[in-house]
Parts: C-alpha cells; sequence; structure tokens
C-alpha cells in the first residue's frame, strides 16, 4: 500500500526513524523469550500494597469511572500538596499540581511546554533514555554534562563549562538512575545556584525520591534558595507506591508555569484513570511509618543482594537509592564490556541486566552493569547463584 511518501521525503520523524527499541524493553524481551529472571527493567515483582490495591478496585467499582478533570481529581491534588508539605517541608498549593499519566508523559509534557525551537537543554549523564528524543522533538538541543564513576560528582568548573547562551533549562533526575546515589545537599545548592544565575527552569525528575536509604532524606531542589518560581517538580506514584503499570504521576510548579504545563498535557493524555486516582490519593495520606516501612523492606533487599554479589566474588559499587545496585566488570575481575557481559549472562546463567553505557548518548562508561533488587528474596538468592556460576566459569 502507498503512503504517499516520496523516496526524498522518508516516513517518520527524524527523532523516532532510526531509533533503536529501549534497552528495557530489550532486555526484558530477552528474558520473557529465555526464561531468564530480569534484574533489568526496573519493577517489583510483588502486586503492590494490599490496601492500596483494593482502594483502586473499590474505586472502580463504586465511584465514577468517567472523565475527570484534566488538571487531576482535587483529592490527588490536594493529597499531593498536604503530603509534599508533611515530607519535604513544601508550601504547594493544589492549584500547582497537575496529574498526569505517569512521570515520562510529566517530563514530555514539561519540555513541549516550555521549550522553544532552539533552546538548550542541560541534562546530566548517565540519564534517563527518554530526555534527550524528548528534548529533540520539543524543538531543544540537549547539553550534556558527563559524570564519572564511582563518585558521580557535580562540579562548578563542570556546569559552567555547560552553559551557553542559548541554555534556558536543566533537566535533571535524583535520585539518580541508574548510578543509584541521591544528589548531595552542596551539589543541590551548587545546581540552584547555578540555575539562579543562569535564569534556568528546572524540570525536577524526582521520581526515586522516597526510595532513598541509610537514613538519607530527600531534598527537593523546588525547595532551595530561588527557586520556587523556577522549578518542575515531577512524581511517581508507581515508584512511591511499587504499582509502576498503573503510570500515575504528577507535575507541581508554581502559577504561571503551572499554567503551561496543563496545556501541553490536555492535548497529551488530558486525564489520568480516576479510580488510580482516588487510590493514590489514600496512600499518600499514610503515615510516615508506613514509608519507613517501605524503605527498610527495600534496603533489606538491597543489601541481600549486594551480600550475595560480593560473596560470590563481584565488586558492588555503594547504592544510596533506587532500586538499583551497579557491578563493576573490571575490578571483579571480568574482562569484558558491559553488553558483552549482558548479552552473556542472559544466555549462560539466566540473568537479564542492563548495561550502564545505555544511559549515555556518547562517550559511555562501558564497565558497569545495573541490576534490579526490587524483588522476592529467593529470586535475589538464585539469580546470584547463577551469577556465581557465571563468574566461576570464566576462570
Amino acid at each position: 500500500m502507498s503512503t504517499g511518501m516520496s523516496e526524498r521525503d522518508p516516513l517518520g520523524h527524524p527523532v523516532y526513524r532510526n531509533m533503536p527499541t529501549t534497552i528495557f524493553e530489550k532486555m526484558s524481551g530477552r528474558a520473557r523469550e529465555t526464561g531468564a529472571i530480569n534484574l533489568g527493567q526496573g519493577f517489583p515483582d510483588a502486586q503492590g500494597p494490599e490496601e492500596i490495591l483494593r482502594a483502586a478496585a473499590d474505586a472502580l467499582l463504586t465511584r465514577s469511572n468517567q472523565y475527570p478533570p484534566m488538571a487531576g481529581l482535587a483529592e490527588l491534588r490536594e493529597a499531593v500538596a498536604a503530603h509534599y508539605a508533611r515530607h519535604q517541608g513544601l508550601d504547594l498549593s493544589p492549584q500547582e499540581v497537575i496529574v498526569t499519566s505517569g512521570a515520562t508523559e510529566a517530563i514530555a509534557a514539561s519540555l513541549l511546554a516550555l521549550v522553544r525551537p532552539g533552546d538548550e537543554v542541560l541534562v546530566l549523564a548517565p540519564l534517563y533514555d527518554a530526555y534527550l528524543p524528548l528534548i529533540e522533538r520539543a524543538g531543544g538541543a540537549a547539553r550534556v554534562l558527563r559524570l564519572t564513576p564511582p563518585e558521580w560528582r557535580i562540579g562548578r568548573q563542570a556546569l559552567a563549562a555547560a552553559v551557553t547562551p542559548k541554555t534556558r533549562f536543566l533537566l535533571m533526575n535524583n535520585p539518580v538512575n541508574p548510578t543509584g546515589i541521591a544528589l548531595r545537599e552542596e551539589e543541590l545548592a551548587l545546581l540552584a545556584e547555578f540555575c539562579v544565575e543562569n535564569d534556568l527552569i528546572a524540570i525536577c525528575d524526582e521520581v526515586w525520591e522516597h526510595i532513598a536509604y541509610d537514613g538519607i532524606a530527600h531534598k527537593p531542589l523546588i525547595g532551595f534558595p530561588g527557586m520556587r518560581d523556577r522549578t518542575v517538580k515531577i512524581g511517581s506514584a508507581g515508584k512511591i507506591f511499587s504499582v509502576t503499570g498503573w503510570k500515575v504521576g504528577w507535575m507541581c510548579a508554581a502559577p504561571p508555569l503551572a499554567t503551561l504545563l496543563a496545556r501541553a498535557h490536555q492535548f497529551i493524555t488530558f486525564t489520568t484513570p480516576p479510580h488510580l486516582q482516588w487510590a493514590v490519593a489514600e496512600g499518600l495520606a499514610k503515615p510516615e511509618s508506613w514509608f519507613d516501612a517501605m524503605r527498610a523492606a527495600y534496603q533489606a533487599s538491597r543489601d541481600r543482594l549486594v551480600a550475595g554479589l560480593r560473596g560470590a566474588g563481584y565488586v558492588v559499587n555503594s547504592s544510596t537509592a533506587t532500586w538499583f545496585v551497579t557491578v563493576d566488570l573490571p575490578a571483579s575481575g571480568i574482562d569484558m564490556d558491559d553488553v558483552a557481559f549482558c548479552e552473556r549472562i542472559i544466555d549462560e546463567a539466566g540473568v537479564a541486566a542492563i548495561p550502564i553505557s545505555a544511559f549515555y548518548p556518547a562517550e559511555p562508561v562501558t564497565h558497569l552493569v545495573r541490576l534490579c533488587f526490587s524483588k522476592a528474596d529467593e529470586i535475589l538468592d538464585e539469580a546470584v547463584a547463577r551469577l556465581a556460576a557465571f563468574r566461576t566459569s570464566l576462570t
């Protein structure tokens, strides 16, 4: 069937035309095909908190299933504002909260609403792979500041060298996937100072804000001096409540920004399933002890996987946040790059992982592999046993 496109006018937008399938879908697909344990894509293997699932099920059966308000149900917008006041000391109003169909939609809406053709967006690599195509599709250009392991430090000189007169935005993730770190308070203060000095708007992907360990408290960039009116704060119920398939997120910003964000959101997904919104509103009102217990459970899973891998001879970098740890291949005595290692273990060990090089647009770090620990103890133990046998097979 003819598409009506000439040979000189190939089908599709250039941003997406030659784009490969995302590394997460690729490795999860391989895991499904081979029956491998999937420690690649970041999702728990449990259903999620039963009381929150039941709240969603009850709302589905007993409350409205028609279009909720475009900006989100009043109950959820109020719950997000109250939650951040209680947990992070922020003074958001419900009108400054726009509910989205997941955090990736919030990132897309933010970029489409704010980026003008030719604007530069500063990003920190390694980065979430959706950032670059969304920036380019919005007409912007990415300025990539490359961070290096094992400290992943953000420095003043590197920031100064990255900015140009066309730089208008900072798009950042904290806590950071895939590195498993939470940015230090001095780095956040530096970023805030940098944004104010250069008149930048910060788009803050903070989906891991509740998933930090070892007593580390999340510090939102919007709470730093000068940032209240120049920050878009993005959150995710999928990460907070371990229900990644729900795709309920939100973006928070001062009214002039929030108005623009809502205008973009209304023509992307328009709205989000109302029964899930009601359930998330109930979840956000849970006491501090609930969130403490959730973090403690994931910290125990982190410690279990790390101890098992180290016992098998792998060198594992420290992780203070997210659901991920990274293995240092050369330090572990493994003479192959991250892609080769991930390809071999899925076939030879029956374990799927993610190469860190996939998170860099250029000049990648190629000696680290990311593993997800948001799994049941028996799954982690079996994955460790398989990886231990694989490492032994190399000697």
